[in-house]
């Protein structure tokens, strides 16, 4: 098993442990405090995630062979969606996270409890990610 589907089945299993989708926000605007911060002189248009409702900052950083992402959001739930996917995705060499299947936020119903646009900012954000991480592989 890959490491990034570790972090996944961890991540399902929290979010097992709420009954009702207002627990699972407050769970994810849980991960917005934890998301790595963005240097303002890197909020640029080219790190601006395109197709998201609110302003979503998304930066990348290699670190050795692996790949990790800073960010930022106008919006505390965004934050909290872009800081789930930073959980999952950062930290891991470039090939791995551009061949991640995201199954997680399946299981967890995330995509069918988003707005239609938070959905779309959703998508953008993991095309970002796995864009830098192909570039980079």
């Amino acid at each position: 098993m890959s490491s990034i589907n570790k972090v996944q089945d961890e991540i399902v299993e929290e979010f097992e442990l709420f009954d009702d989708w207002m627990d699972r926000y407050e769970h994810i605007i849980e991960f917005s405090k934890e998301v790595p911060q963005i240097e303002e002189e890197l909020k640029t248009e080219a790190n601006l995630v395109k197709g998201c409702q609110s302003n979503v900052w998304l930066a990348p950083e290699m670190k050795g062979e692996k790949l990790f992402f800073k960010a930022d959001s106008d919006a505390v739930i965004t934050r909290g969606i872009v800081g789930l996917l930073i959980k999952i995705l950062s930290g891991h060499k470039p090939e791995e996270i551009a061949q991640a299947d995201l199954y997680a936020l399946d299981k967890i119903g995330l995509k069918e409890h988003l707005s239609p646009n938070r959905a779309n900012g959703l998508s953008s954000m993991i095309t970002m990610m796995k864009a830098y991480a192909k570039a980079t592989a």
